[in-house]
C-alpha cells in the first residue's frame, strides 16, 4: 500500500475533531457545577461572622445605639476569621439597649461601635454634676447594671474622662484636665471596688476639653462634650496595646 494511503487510514481511526471541543465543553461544565455547589454549601461561623461585620456598616440604631462608619474589622481576613470581640459587642449591645430603653435613658447613654471597640458613652449629668467628680446615687446604678454586662468577657476597658472647654479652677481641679481625669479613675475605682470586674482589665484616661463631639456652642453641646466614656476595646486594640 502507498505510504501516502496509509497515513491516510492511519488518521481515520482517530476521534472526529468535534470530540476535543465537546470534551472541553464538558470539562468547563462539569468545573462550573462543582464551583456553584461549594457556593452553596454554608459555613456557619463565616455566615454569621459576615453578618456581625455587615452590621457595623448600617448606621443610627433605635434605643440609644449608633454605629459609624468606621470599619470594626479592618485588618487582614476581615478580621483574622472576624473578630470574636463581636459576639461579645453584640450581647452587651442587646442588653445594655434593653435596659436603656427601660430606664428612659436613651437622650443620656449612647453605643457606638469603632474600630477601637464598642464605646459606652454617658453624657449630661447622668454620673456627675457640672463641676463635681463625685458619682451620683443613680450613676452608681448605671455602672452597676453595666458592670454586670462587661464583667464575663475578656475584653480590657478604657475609661475616659471629657469636658467641654467652660474654665474650671478651684481648690479641688485646677483645670479641666485634672476634672476629667479624676472623673475617669473615680468611674474605675468604683468598678474595682463594687463589682465583679477584674481590675487588671481597667485603665483610665482623662482628656480635658480637647476631644470634644460637638462645638462647645449650645448649652446643649456643652452637656453632650461633658461625658464619660467607657470603651470595651476589641481583641485587635488590646493586641496592639500589649506590643507597644
Amino acid at each position: 500500500m502507498p505510504k501516502l494511503q496509509r497515513k491516510k487510514e492511519e488518521g481515520n481511526n482517530g476521534s472526529p475533531a468535534w470530540m476535543v471541543t465537546f470534551s472541553d465543553l464538558m470539562t468547563l461544565l462539569l468545573v462550573f457545577f462543582v464551583l456553584l455547589y461549594s457556593f452553596s454549601v454554608m459555613d456557619i461561623e463565616k455566615f454569621e461572622g459576615f453578618m456581625s461585620a455587615f452590621q457595623a456598616q448600617l448606621g443610627v440604631l433605635d434605643g440609644g445605639k449608633t454605629i459609624n462608619d468606621e470599619s470594626l474589622v479592618a485588618r487582614g481576613n476581615i478580621a483574622q476569621r472576624f473578630n470574636p470581640s463581636l459576639q461579645n459587642f453584640n450581647k452587651v449591645m442587646g442588653e445594655m439597649s434593653t435596659y436603656i430603653e427601660q430606664e428612659g435613658l436613651n437622650d443620656r447613654v449612647e453605643m457606638e461601635l469603632t474600630e477601637r471597640g464598642l464605646v459606652v458613652r454617658l453624657t449630661g449629668q447622668v454620673l456627675y454634676d457640672v463641676g463635681k467628680a463625685e458619682l451620683k446615687v443613680g450613676g452608681k446604678n448605671l455602672l452597676d447594671e453595666i458592670a454586670k454586662l462587661l464583667k464575663d468577657i475578656p475584653n480590657d476597658i478604657m475609661v475616659e474622662g471629657h469636658t467641654d472647654n467652660w474654665p474650671i479652677n478651684n481648690e479641688d481641679f485646677p483645670s479641666n484636665w485634672e476634672l476629667s481625669t479624676t472623673r475617669a479613675t473615680n468611674v474605675v475605682r468604683y468598678f474595682m471596688e463594687n463589682t465583679e470586674i477584674e481590675p487588671s482589665r481597667l485603665m483610665a484616661a482623662g482628656y480635658s476639653e480637647y476631644r470634644p463631639l460637638f462645638e462647645n456652642d449650645t448649652v446643649e453641646h456643652r452637656a453632650k462634650n461633658r461625658r464619660i466614656e467607657i470603651v470595651i476595646l476589641n481583641t485587635l486594640h488590646n493586641t496592639d496595646l500589649e506590643g507597644r
